[in-house]
């Protein structure tokens, strides 16, 4: 009888203990990852759409001079959350037009670029870039060749044939980058809480970097760049 009585105020100890520490103290909220966004802006007009000497600039004309000069935004370093290796789409830099489309393209390190030609005459795609050095050779309309892009780094991309013909690839080690659309607004998402620096970067001007606090509570943070020309 002692016994049974032993046992059955300790079930009842056990019991009350268990819900004193489920509802003991208020629950810890999670942090939430938040948005930076905002917008980049190209203080005034340059002078010189080439913007950087190359042996590939010469010759360049008005009626080519690539138009879609498209800043690029992005986190350094980045939070660790940002390597993964999801799958997504494989990128083109397509060429039109004796243009290369887009003329800025931002990639993820590891990630293999498709070089399509379709405009009716001979291409050769190639760069002497530290990051990626590669030439494809010449191939005709409605044949594609492509490169993997395995280190973080700045690619610039040219046409042995047409001079005019020139283009950027930007490549990261992280997912925390943005293009930025034509009237220069941008967005990182999914940005984890803690302070980052966030970097501006346009072909045609100096790096600009801004410090910021993203806090626990999630929601948007806005950075915005005016960045001069070189």
């Amino acid at each position: 009888m002692v016994t049974r009585g032993i046992s059955a105020a300790f079930v009842v100890l056990v019991a009350a203990l268990t819900v004193c520490r489920a509802g003991s103290g208020p629950a810890v909220a999670s942090a939430a990852n938040a948005t930076i966004r905002g917008r980049v802006e190209l203080r005034q007009p340059s002078s010189d759409p080439g913007s950087r000497v190359s042996v590939a600039d010469l010759g360049m004309s008005a009626m080519h001079a690539p138009t879609d000069r498209r800043s690029v935004v992005y986190l350094d370093p980045a939070p660790r959350a940002a390597f993964d290796t999801r799958e997504e789409p494989r990128p083109r830099l397509d060429q039109r037009n004796e243009t290369f489309v887009p003329h800025v393209l931002a990639i993820v390190a590891g990630t293999t670029v498709d070089f399509p030609n379709s405009d009716h005459t001979y291409h050769n795609v190639f760069s002497l870039s530290k990051t990626k050095s590669f030439d494809l050779g010449r191939y005709a309309v409605g044949h594609s060749k492509s490169v993997r892009f395995d280190r973080p780094g700045i690619v610039r991309v040219f046409c042995d044939i047409h001079s005019h013909m020139s283009a950027f690839i930007l490549v990261f080690a992280h997912r925390y980058f943005s293009v930025a659309d034509p009237d220069g607004s941008y967005r990182l998402e999914s940005v984890p809480p803690g302070t980052y620096t966030v970097v501006a970067w346009n072909e045609a001007a100096a790096l600009e970097s801004r410090r910021v606090v993203v806090p626990d509570t999630g929601g948007e943070v806005e950075v915005n760049f005016a960045l001069g020309r070189r």
